[in-house]
Order: C-alpha cells, then sequence, then structure tokens
C-alpha cells in the first residue's frame, strides 16, 4: 500500500499543500487543516489569493507551485478548468509528482482523466467538487458541513476521497467519470441562471417603483425553490402563476410590458429570459398533464408574438 494511502487509514494526519488559494483553495485548505491535517504551503497569484492565504491559513507558508508539490502527501488544486490541464502535465514535464502521493483536483467538469499525468507518476488521482457556491471567507466553512461533494476517481482509491469529505464535515457522492461534464452543467444551470434570474426580476421590480426589491422576492422565491426542491423530478408541479394557469392573456401581457421596460432600461435579455422560460414551462406542464393541449397551445402563441414598442405585434 502507498505511503499516502496507509497515512490516510490511521490517525496520523497528511500534509497538505494547496495549489490555488483562491475562493474554494484557502477554504478547503482550511477545513483539512481543521479536521487534523498539516497544511505545509499554499500556492497564490493575485492579491487577493496571498490576502486568503493570510486570513484562512495563517502560518501557512505561500510557496511557488512546484515547491508546494514537492512537500505534499496530499496536494489540492483548486484552479480554473481550462487551467488545470496544462498544470498538471507541466508538472509531470519537471518531474514534480511522486508515487503515492494523493492529487485531488477541485474541477465539477473534470474527472481524473486530466490527472493521468500524474497517475502515470504513481500518484494517487482523486476528483471532489463541492456542489457549493464559495464567497472565499470564513463563512463558507460552515456552509461545508451537510455539502454534497462529487468523488470520482478509480474504484480501489475512492474511499479516500470519501474520507477527505467525511472529514470536512460534507456528504460524498460518486459520480462516474463520463457522467462528470453532465453533472456540472446541472448544477451551473440550476445556480448560476438562478442568480441571473433574480438579478433580472429584482431590476424589473425596481423599475416598477419597488423599494428593496430584494426583500420583496426573498419570500416568494424561497417558497417557491422549497417546493420545487421538495417535489424532485415532479418539481414543476411547484409551479404557480399564469402558465400552469394556462393564461395566456397575462402571458402575452408579460411579454408586452417586459419588452417596453428592457428598451427603457436597455435590458431586453430579460424578456428574452421570460419567453424561454415560460416555453419551458409551459411543454413541462403540458407533459406532466397541469395543461390542456389547446391551453399549451395559446401559451405558446402568446410567447411567440413579439411586442414591439411601438404596440404592434409581429409573429417571431
Amino acid at each position: 500500500m502507498p505511503e499516502a494511502m496507509r497515512a490516510s487509514a490511521r490517525p496520523g494526519r497528511l500534509d497538505v499543500g494547496v495549489v490555488g488559494a483562491g475562493r474554494v483553495g484557502a477554504v478547503l485548505g482550511s477545513a483539512l487543516r481543521g479536521a487534523g491535517h498539516v497544511l505545509i504551503g499554499a500556492s497564490g497569484i493575485s492579491a487577493d489569493s496571498r490576502e486568503r492565504i493570510d486570513t484562512l491559513l495563517p502560518g501557512v507558508p505561500a510557496l511557488e507551485v512546484p515547491e508546494v508539490v514537492a512537500r505534499a502527501d496530499l496536494v489540492l488544486l483548486a484552479v480554473p478548468d481550462d487551467a488545470l490541464a496544462p498544470l498538471v502535465a507541466g508538472l509531470a514535464e519537471i518531474g514534480a509528482w511522486r508515487a503515492g502521493q494523493i492529487v485531488v483536483h477541485t474541477s465539477g467538469r473534470h474527472g481524473t482523466e486530466v490527472l493521468e499525468p500524474a497517475r502515470s507518476a504513481g500518484a494517487i488521482p482523486l476528483a471532489i467538487h463541492p456542489a457549493m457556491t464559495f464567497t472565499g471567507t470564513s463563512l463558507d466553512l460552515s456552509r461545508l458541513v451537510g455539502c454534497f461533494f462529487a468523488v470520482t476517481g478509480p474504484r480501489p482509491v475512492l474511499p479516500i476521497g470519501q474520507a477527505l469529505v467525511v472529514e470536512i464535515g460534507g456528504e460524498p457522492v460518486v459520480v462516474a467519470e463520463q457522467d462528470r461534464p453532465l453533472y456540472h452543467a446541472a448544477l451551473a444551470h440550476g445556480a448560476n441562471h438562478l442568480v441571473v434570474l433574480v438579478a433580472q426580476a429584482a431590476q424589473a421590480l425596481a423599475a416598477a417603483g419597488v423599494d428593496e426589491p430584494g426583500r420583496v422576492l426573498a419570500p416568494l422565491l424561497t417558497a417557491a425553490l422549497d417546493g420545487a426542491l421538495r417535489s424532485g423530478e415532479q418539481a414543476v408541479r411547484a409551479m404557480t402563476g399564469p402558465v400552469p394557469r394556462g393564461d395566456a392573456g397575462t402571458v402575452r401581457d408579460h411579454v408586452r410590458v417586459l419588452t417596453d421596460f428592457g428598451v427603457v432600461d436597455g435590458s431586453l435579455d430579460v424578456v428574452d429570459t421570460y419567453r424561454v422560460l415560460a416555453r419551458s414551462g409551459t411543454r413541462r406542464a403540458l407533459a406532466a398533464g397541469m395543461l390542456r393541449p389547446e391551453a399549451a397551445g395559446a401559451l405558446l402563441d402568446a410567447l411567440a408574438v413579439v411586442a414591439a414598442p411601438d404596440g404592434s405585434e409581429d409573429d417571431s
């Protein structure tokens, strides 16, 4: 059994090096230290990264990447997705990887294939991605408790990745190598586009003269999200409003006022988003038996009409 695997199986802790002290790397490094591991160094290029090392990893030396890798039993690679493959390959070219060393990356998009240059040198490859958004502050540490982490790796070493997740309070979920891109796309679609949707709704409310739109939206959106999550695969049944009611006239009016708002405010993306999501909602409500075909057809017709600023309408 490699030395690093023996270390993970005993009470003694691992020497951990963080490559990329961004929002994710600094927080996970802090969490691993809180679990009893020893942080031997962290790399950070930007001023923000250096500040996170000082704040979240006090006493941990800021080192160059090759030195971090040379000192660590476990190397945590927390770098942007597109930078990961060149980084791993470049370190392999200078002979930085060694047998028995655990190499973990935090990319949601990649599995362990991207770590092949390190594995070829005898390192143990693991992909561990937290399904969480990070602020890069100590507030994130409490959010790791109960957070789900996608764990991918060769079957014999999966328990190492699962154990690391459990140690920092997370819930490991095994995701197959070939499923990582779809897994990551689903998370990005849900989280990032939710932020865009909220921003658009808040902007429209502000234009309607509503003070503190965030406070107005919070109860409604919290209830809607809670209902959708509780419904699981039948989340569409938690949908309320004009689409599941089949109120085509209301939807047509929404398209008109959002178009007017977009022209005045320079935010035509709002009505574009509304139309795309309302079409999807209509089709899903129809498939779920919430709408009759004729009602769904009327909704789709209303959404196909583009309301021009002068009040005229054209079929798109």
